[in-house]
């Protein structure tokens, strides 16, 4: 599983402003129990001080330090029990004065056994949540929301079925992609007419990988294209090298409306690089498109279209414009 940089610096700073504010929240239950038992001030500093008060004492002097210790230990245990005998009048437990961790398993570091603990990981997603809802409607576009009574059950003498059956294989190939993502690589070319269901099916899809926590990247073909050529040029390069860095490393790829940008010796480069290196690497990619798989190979390149029609599971999208029948029923 790959972590989007972007969206982890994200997570990591509103996994530390929490973490900050339950610290500041702690600290001002603190001093609110101290304003009403002054005692209690007194006794928390002198534990803080034992420790180094009595070891640094036997070191000046030059003598064995477990007398010390032992002296520490003694009067460690005896301003615990008056801690808790104070804490105890005001009807609080012993820890009351205590920071308490939010996660157990890694005590609020965000790691745990070297690896990314399930409480950061929860914040990963909620921030990857909102990184994809900038460009998608997580909330409305959903597996559950894609409604197949927009379609025809008309057979098409053509096809041999209605544009009805043929969308219910495409939304169960869709969902099953969705489901099972992580058990293998997988990739996906949506194409057909606008206004036919691409995108909510591609926000499905990117919804419910990314709730698993694996890393999303959504974004426009024209626009990914521009970042490679920013980074090629040397545009805004830090940037733009953590731009490609993340299109070309994400564990998912949707590169939505292929086709509609300007097609040139250089993009035909960008979108070689971004399928071969995904390929290689077993990385997962959507292809979103109006244009089918022999217009692509038409518009890019030969190796282009054998990529696609070798690696790529090929979904029609067929039936009239949503957006058009939508409009006419209100």
């Amino acid at each position: 599983m790959a972590y989007d940089g972007k969206v982890m610096r994200q997570a990591l700073r509103r996994f530390e402003e929490d973490r900050q504010r339950r610290r500041e929240t702690l600290e001002r239950r603190r001093e609110e129990l101290f304003r009403r038992q002054p005692r209690l001030r007194e006794v928390e500093a002198r534990l803080g001080s034992t420790m180094s008060r009595i070891l640094s004492d036997a070191l000046r002097r030059g003598t064995d330090p477990r007398p010390a210790v032992e002296r520490l230990r003694a009067e460690n245990l005896r301003l615990q029990a008056e801690k808790a005998a104070l804490l105890a009048e005001l009807g609080l437990p012993a820890d009351a004065l205590e920071e308490h961790p939010a996660c157990p398993l890694c005590g609020d570091t965000g790691y745990c056994g070297g690896r990314v603990c399930r409480c950061l990981r929860e914040y990963y997603a909620r921030e990857q949540q909102r990184e994809l809802s900038r460009m998608l409607d997580l909330g409305g576009q959903s597996f559950d929301s894609f409604r197949l009574e927009w379609y025809s059950d008309q057979v098409d003498p053509e096809r041999g079925c209605s544009p009805q059956e043929t969308m219910k294989t495409v939304y169960d190939v869709c969902a099953e992609y969705a489901h099972r993502f992580g058990r293998g690589p997988g990739n996906l070319l949506l194409f057909g007419a606008p206004g036919l269901g691409k995108t909510h099916l591609s926000a499905a899809i990117a919804r419910e990988v990314s709730s698993q926590g694996y890393s999303v990247v959504y974004d426009t073909a024209a626009h990914i294209f521009q970042q490679f050529e920013d980074q090629k040029f040397g545009r805004e390069e830090q940037e733009a090298d953590s731009a490609v860095e993340r299109v070309l490393g994400c564990d998912l790829l949707i590169l939505d409306d292929l086709g509609t940008e300007m097609t040139t010796a250089f993009v035909q480069s960008a979108l070689y690089q971004i399928l071969n290196t995904r390929l290689m690497e077993k990385r997962s990619t959507i292809l979103n498109t109006n244009l089918s798989p022999t217009e692509l190979g038409r518009r890019y390149s030969p190796q282009i279209a054998s990529r696609v029609e070798g690696e790529y599971q090929i979904l029609p999208f067929v039936g009239e414009d949503i957006r058009k029948l939508k409009k006419r029923r209100r």
